[in-house]
């Protein structure tokens, strides 16, 4: 007796006790998604995102009593005249417009305090500065109270221009921006999904299917990762990606399933109940789907070993709604399936007891648009290989010069109102793009000693081109410094007027951590300096990420071939997997260089090109897009595999097995195509760069790998695919026994003869192995 699989014991459960699976999985999503609900969400403070110098710098000033806090700017300017132009300031206007403002924010409990007003260079703007109390993560949920104050003041001066940006209001403008983008990305997805489904099925009810479960998979999981967050501090982020992933895989592995389950369907023609059709769709189908799901989760975990915030609730919410997706797939959606194919066997029923014509379930041979796209690897493997290879490499080559930047204010959407409020404030007050913090620790004795020095850093700091020394500062006063109340911390910042990703602002950097720091503040005994602010933020993160890279990509490497051999038993496919995996990953990283790299693409994908790539999103893709790759790998190979395993010579075994799982692979990369090219509509840069190389990554996966070089390659290694499992070997050697002992001859004859690549016996529709054994009790 064969021992069943535990996916085909539980499917077997889930079939005969359908109401009670549904039930079950409800109470899963519910108490799954309660339960999320009373933990609450625990949100990332400052702290979680300390990386390099710059993290070392802040929790110096934190821990010195004098933590960096985000300044509000509130602009004063007159109503006539242009916004670029404005006309002259009203001076006792002007005057009564600050008297009540700053009365207004003094009497806020977020603001920590608001300083003297600030004229512009031409005296036609004024700049009120607000600093909020608080750290600068957390001032973008303190800014509505000041905006409210600003918009109120507005009102009760008619005759001026007054608004408010700064980095609290334009980080909270970005979030807002991104919720609004990801319902307009859901509205797009949903419909397209519909469709799809409804092509590949032509039936309303099995196009409900996989959307529940996506639906209720990604609410359970939710819940599971607001309690997760409790453990790893949430982002923000993680729940765009269990949106994300959570509608790509569900509907990805319940499509498969159910394909399985019709294919089954069809080949019984009647003969076995829906219970021991979905047992023998789960022992296919099923382990496909645990093992691609297991390759997702292993995959993703590399994410870890970043030992960043963000890539933590990342990773957190892939595993989560991954494995949830497997576990629906595997439990409640059996269910799902015997209930519909008892409700279609009773109108069979019904149908025939009334002498009316049954229809009959067929396989559906592949299209000839299949036939043509695999003809060439079919017909000549060796030059469709090579070519194939050619053009991926290709694509890849621009990666080799991929330059990572962290994107910063200055690449936000002008959509966004704080934003455009941002680039009046850079036209009036140009030091305000961009300032770095020295943070100095030194003994309380040495206080007179360290403000010296930071005098000797900023005189020599303002004589750099680079730097600019801010309008209202005179060049014979005082260093502008802030020092604890032990005098043991003190903190100066320095103007840069270049963008935070330009060149020339990485190069002021790097002139003062290399040179100014170290030829006077750091010439005193016993001090610990550090720099910080947007870019050392940036530069330091990137550092960090290159850092990790290797670390991260090496695990990937060994994971794709170590879950690939457990899958397939064969150290040959482990190898091919890791391969085509980098030409998967590498071509879509490359066509992410030609589009975000440069600027000819702006205009036509709405963008503001950083002159690189997101420094977040090369280590993110290439774990996601490792898990995706062996995700089709996974179930395509699956196919090839059982056929092999039946007594089908391999060759005629890719071919029938790529075929067979075309029209599956096909729907589930449309509908992923569909989720990540919306992203590409949205205004967030990252969103954007994300949604591109995601979307381009399965259509090459989808139709150049697995429709060109996977067939190719595994059908010039033939029978060598499985080394050194001698499974498939001894298969053949069965099958060649059973053909000998019917009266063939000794040698194979042409497949053409035989049924169907899974032929058990003779019949217009040859009953899959494992489900006779079902129906047989085996």
């Amino acid at each position: 007796m064969r021992k069943r699989s535990a996916t085909v014991r539980v499917a077997r459960w889930s079939a005969l006790n359908p109401w009670k699976a549904v039930i079950g999985w409800l109470l899963f999503v519910v108490l799954c998604l309660g339960g999320g609900i009373a933990a609450g969400m625990n949100s990332a403070t400052s702290e979680d995102f300390r990386v390099g110098e710059a993290g070392r710098a802040e929790a110096l000033a934190t821990d010195g009593g004098i933590p960096l806090r985000s300044t509000e700017h509130v602009l004063i300017r007159d109503a006539s005249g242009s916004t670029s132009k404005p006309g002259p300031l009203d001076k006792a206007a002007a005057d009564a417009a600050v008297k009540d403002i700053t009365a207004r924010m003094k009497a806020l409990p977020e603001v920590a305090s608001v300083k003297a007003p600030v004229p512009s260079a031409d005296g036609r703007v004024l700049r009120v500065p607000v600093e909020l109390t608080g750290s600068e993560q957390d001032d973008q949920e303190r800014v509505p109270p000041l905006q409210e104050q600003t918009a109120e003041a507005a009102k009760a001066h008619p005759g001026l221009v007054i608004e408010e940006t700064g980095d609290a209001s334009v980080s909270k403008g970005v979030d807002d921006q991104r919720d609004e983008d990801l319902k307009f990305s859901e509205a797009i997805t949903l419909p397209i999904t519909l469709i799809t489904l409804a092509v590949v099925f032509g039936s309303v009810v099995m196009v409900g299917v996989p959307l529940l479960l996506a639906v209720t998979s990604i609410m359970a999981t939710m819940g599971l990762a607001m309690v997760a967050s409790h453990l790893l501090p949430d982002t923000g982020v993680g729940m765009s990606m269990i949106l994300l992933i959570g509608m790509a895989v569900g509907v990805d592995y319940t499509l498969f399933y159910l394909k399985r389950e019709r294919e089954e369907r069809a080949r019984a023609g009647g003969r076995l109940t829906s219970e021991a059709l979905v047992e023998a769709a789960a022992a296919t189908a099923g382990r496909a789907i645990v093992v691609s799901g297991l390759a997702v989760i292993v995959s993703t975990t590399a994410l870890f070993l970043a030992r960043d915030v963000i890539f933590d609730s990342l990773a957190t919410g892939t595993i989560l709604v991954v494995a949830v997706a497997v576990v629906s797939s595997v439990t409640v959606l059996p269910a799902l399936l015997v209930k519909l194919g008892r409700r279609t066997e009773r109108r069979t029923a019904k149908r025939v007891a009334r002498g009316k014509p049954v229809r009959t379930y067929g396989e559906k041979k592949p299209g000839r648009v299949w036939s043509l796209l695999l003809a060439p690897a079919r017909k000549r493997p060796a030059l469709t290989l090579g070519l194939s290879v050619l053009v991926m490499l290709g694509l890849a080559l621009p990666a080799l010069d991929m330059n990572l930047k962290n994107p910063a204010r200055d690449s936000f959407s002008r959509d966004i109102e704080a934003m455009q409020g941002y680039d009046r404030l850079l036209a009036a007050f140009p030091e305000q793009r961009v300032r770095h913090v020295v943070v100095v620790r030194a003994e309380a004795a040495q206080a007179d000693d360290v403000r010296a020095a930071l005098g000797k850093l900023e005189r020599r700091a303002y004589a750099d081109p680079l730097f600019v020394r801010p309008a209202d500062r005179d060049p014979s006063a005082a260093p502008l410094v802030r020092s604890s109340e032990d005098r043991r911390t003190t903190t100066l910042e320095l103007n840069v007027p270049h963008p935070t990703y330009s060149k020339k602002a990485e190069d002021s950097l790097d002139h003062l951590r290399r040179t100014y720091l170290p030829a006077t503040v750091d010439k005193l005994p016993g001090v610990e300096t550090a720099v910080t602010g947007e870019v050392p933020r940036g530069l330091d993160y990137v550092g960090h990420q290159n850092d990790k890279l290797p670390l991260v990509l090496g695990f990937l490497l060994l994971m794709t071939f170590v879950m690939t051999v457990f899958a397939f038993r064969s150290v040959v496919l482990g190898l091919l997997g890791v391969v085509l995996n980098l030409l998967s990953v590498g071509s879509a990283l490359g066509v992410l260089v030609l589009v975000f790299q440069g600027e000819w693409a702006e205009e036509l994908l709405s963008f503001i090109s950083l002159g690189g790539i997101s420094s977040r999103v090369p280590l993110f893709l290439f774990v996601i897009l490792f898990g995706l790759s062996m995700d089709y790998q996974v179930f395509v190979v699956s196919r090839i595999r059982e056929a092999a395993l039946n007594g089908v010579p391999t060759r005629r075994a890719v071919i029938d097995g790529i075929t067979s799982s075309a029209k599956v692979v096909t729907s589930a990369a449309i509908v992923m195509v569909t989720v990540f090219a919306s992203f590409v509509m949205l205004h967030i840069l990252e969103m954007k760069q994300m949604g591109l190389v995601l979307a381009v990554a399965v259509l090459l996966d989808a139709f150049v790998i697995r429709v060109m070089i996977l067939p190719a390659a595994l059908l010039l290694l033939g029978r060598a695919t499985w080394w050194p499992s001698g499974a498939i070997r001894r298969a053949e050697a069965r099958a060649a026994e059973a053909r000998a002992a019917q009266g063939h001859s000794g040698h194979p004859e042409p497949y053409a003869a035989h049924p169907g690549p899974y032929a058990a016996h003779q019949g217009a529709h040859p009953v899959h192995p494992e489900a006779r054994r079902i129906a047989q009790g085996r």
